[in-house]
């Protein structure tokens, strides 16, 4: 027994031509590496700003640290946030010479290092701040 089935196409009834699909596949073969590439550069950036965002709280961190010590001491010390952390500080407090008259007056860099992708990156602060155990003039 032989059965033969006849197919008709109507007018009504569309598909997708080849030369549509393989231009649909043409397009995204265009777009596809762009787009990772994007998300790639996005994931790396965003670690990055995570980095500087972390070293910006803590250098913020070390300086209030230094605030509430009051007395300053001239020279340089350095150390690191905890154990086993990337992040480390370096803190130099010189006299402050902007104005001969000023006694008690420090200036106080304090820098947060860390390694980014095998390079050396750092922020700095740089501040003045006063010796609280002298005692202040007030006029009145």
């Amino acid at each position: 027994m032989y059965v033969h089935f006849r197919t008709t196409y109507r007018k009504d009834q569309r598909g997708f031509t080849l030369l549509e699909i393989v231009l649909a596949l043409a397009i995204a073969a265009i777009a596809l590496p762009i787009l990772l590439r994007a998300f790639s550069d996005g994931t790396r950036k965003h670690g990055l700003i995570e980095n500087r965002t972390t070293a910006l709280y803590l250098l913020r961190l070390r300086m209030s640290e230094i605030e509430m010590l009051g007395e300053l001491e001239v020279g340089s010390e350095e150390g690191e946030f905890g154990t086993d952390s990337r992040f480390t500080w370096i803190t130099d407090v010189t006299e402050a010479d902007a104005l001969d008259d000023t006694e008690g007056l420090y200036e106080v860099t304090v820098t947060v290092n860390w390694q980014e992708r095998g390079q050396q990156e750092s922020v700095e602060l740089t501040t003045y701040i006063a010796d609280r155990t002298i005692e202040q003039e007030q006029e009145l």
